[in-house]
């Protein structure tokens, strides 16, 4: 099982943080902003070069880092250690981004992360701490299992583009 990891930036409206839950339900470890991951484990960062893909199996934690997605690129920027993966499309299922591709709450990132590493039991229990968290699920139920089931990152690159066409079509 992952150990799950939190980094809250305290840009946002801290009643709809969904770290601050994690870690109020012990579901997370609350990290400052001086923790450095190991090579051991997976910062979520949607500015990654690699995508995340079961071949990562291997990390013992995630690290989700709570911040407003108006200043996330500067956040990410900073030396956090690990191995930074991003998260192959998905839709968000969250009231403030609903449908939006790729713009997930911090809990949204944490469960697709452990339902693409094969933890689909412990995804779904984290996802329903909230009402709407288990429609994260059913929204993308079907690019999670395609991307659950990738041997390879390749092929996770490969079935987002199947899923997801209209945002790799070129502007002519």
């Amino acid at each position: 099982m992952l150990g799950v990891f939190a980094l809250e930036m305290g840009q946002d409206d801290p009643t709809k943080c969904t770290a601050r839950k994690m870690i109020n339900m012990d579901l997370a470890k609350g990290v400052s902003r001086k923790f450095h991951a190991s090579d051991k484990i997976i910062v979520l960062n949607p500015w990654a070069h690699r995508v995340l893909s079961p071949p990562d199996r291997g990390a013992k934690g995630v690290l989700a880092v709570d911040c407003s997605w108006n200043q996330a690129q500067e956040v990410f920027f900073r030396r956090l250690g690990g191995k930074h993966r991003r998260l192959p499309i998905l839709l968000a299922a969250n009231p403030t981004n609903y449908s939006r591709a790729g713009v997930l709450s911090s809990v949204e990132a944490v469960a697709a992360t452990m339902y693409i590493l094969g933890e689909v039991e412990e995804a779904a229990r984290y996802l329903d701490i909230y009402k709407w968290g288990p429609n994260f699920i059913t929204l993308n139920q079907e690019p999670l299992e395609a991307y659950r089931r990738s041997r390879t990152e390749g092929k996770v690159l490969q079935a987002q583009r199947e899923y997801f066409p209209q945002l790799f079509e070129v502007q002519r």
